[in-house]
């Protein structure tokens, strides 16, 4: 036998070449070279904004007066708050914040012009969606410059008697659900969806190109079933798992982190159910889609990352333009992160709910319709 001695470069450049062959036929994995950094790129450099403006805000008015409309501007031109409904009763707003249709309250008492003219030093309740601390924390401190704006304003003339060394009235803030915001509260909820995104997409995602580099494939083609009874058989197993690490995770979050829990058990193990199947559909979809193991891993990755970023987990969701927000609409974290602080923090109803369950339910179906569809029922 020949013996192969020193280094020889014709051998190692014949070496080089195979590989970017190898590179070159391997679409996904040169994909995902170019698109990784590119999205990394744009999804920190435009999503990542922990000051968000325009959080959708209510109005609770009980006085119509040019010092109230004063107010209102004020808040307005601060840029943290955008007014998108003006509601009956203090009832009303406090299902408005648990349904999560607005971040902040605005109450505004009886006869309040009338209590400020006669040096009654009336008081403005401003109530705050505080489950995520970072959002809310520039805006409350905004609104509390609201006295000194109105005084420069509007207590002239006449009234400029008013507009002494304190302010004529005072802005009152309670922070709803997490009163001492501690952000532990907010993250350990959301890191629920993030290991089962993770898990979940990973373990189904290697499931079908594990039978292809197995060789079990040929077995696997050879039985008489549908492709969806092979999906859905692949995917039951590991509704169990994800099961089993919600139930690990939510017992360290109650002991470890004395994490308060104001919901129904059953209804947050309704919404890790659904949550762990619409993830293991994007799994097995990606699993259909590549052509092996590296390139299943590689898939996932790409599905990974938007998840942390652009679903509300690490940022505040209202903070990210409009078009990010587009694109986390369509992800199940996003709306997970919804109801399971809102299990967590607010103990909220399933009609609360509803509105965060039907779109994981609606991907969920599309996802498994696509994953059928690309399923290949030959080995070419």
């Amino acid at each position: 036998m020949k013996r192969f001695t020193g280094f020889s470069f014709s051998r190692w450049w014949s070496i080089v070449i195979k590989e970017f062959l190898q590179l070159k036929r391997d679409r996904i994995t040169f994909a995902m070279i170019v698109a990784i950094p590119v999205l990394q790129l744009v999804l920190f450099g435009y999503v990542i904004n922990t000051d968000p403006k325009n959080m959708p805000t209510a109005i609770i008015s009980n006085d119509s007066s040019v010092m109230t409309r004063t107010i209102i501007s004020a808040m307005e031109q601060s840029g943290y708050f955008k007014f998108v409904a003006n509601l009956p009763n203090e009832e009303a707003g406090k299902a408005a914040l648990s349904r999560g249709k607005v971040l902040f309250v605005v109450n505004i008492p009886t006869n309040f012009t009338k209590r400020v003219i006669r040096g009654e030093y009336p008081s403005i309740l401003v109530e705050a969606d505080a489950t995520d601390p970072t959002a809310t924390a520039m805006a409350l401190a905004a609104v509390m410059q609201l006295p000194s704006s109105v005084v420069t304003r509007d207590l002239t003339g006449s009234l400029a008697f008013l507009a002494g060394k304190s302010a004529p009235f005072e802005v009152r803030v309670h922070r709803l659900y997490n009163p001492e915001a501690i952000n532990q509260y907010n993250i350990v909820p959301g890191l629920m969806g993030v290991i089962l995104t993770m898990m979940m997409v990973l373990m189904t995602g290697l499931a079908i190109t594990r039978e292809r580099e197995r060789g079990t494939m040929e077995n696997l083609l050879a039985m008489p079933v549908r492709p969806l009874e092979i999906m859905t058989g692949k995917i039951v197993p590991y509704i169990a798992i994800g099961l089993i690490q919600a139930t690990i995770i939510l017992l360290v979050a109650l002991l470890l982190f004395r994490l308060p829990f104001f919901g129904n058990i059953l209804l947050l193990y309704f919404v890790v159910l659904l949550f762990v199947a619409a993830n293991l559909t994007v799994g097995i979809m990606l699993s259909s889609i590549a052509g092996n193991q590296l390139q299943a891993m590689q898939l996932t990755m790409f599905y990974f990352l938007p998840n942390i970023l652009i679903s509300g987990f690490m940022f505040p969701f209202l903070g990210m333009p409009k078009w990010a927000q587009y694109i986390g609409s369509i992800l199940p974290l996003t709306y997970f992160n919804r109801l399971v602080r809102g299990i967590f923090l607010k103990g909220s109803s399933f009609s609360d709910l509803w509105p965060n369950i039907w779109p994981m339910m609606v991907f969920t179906a599309i996802v498994m319709t696509i994953a059928v569809k690309f399923y290949k029922k030959t080995l070419d």
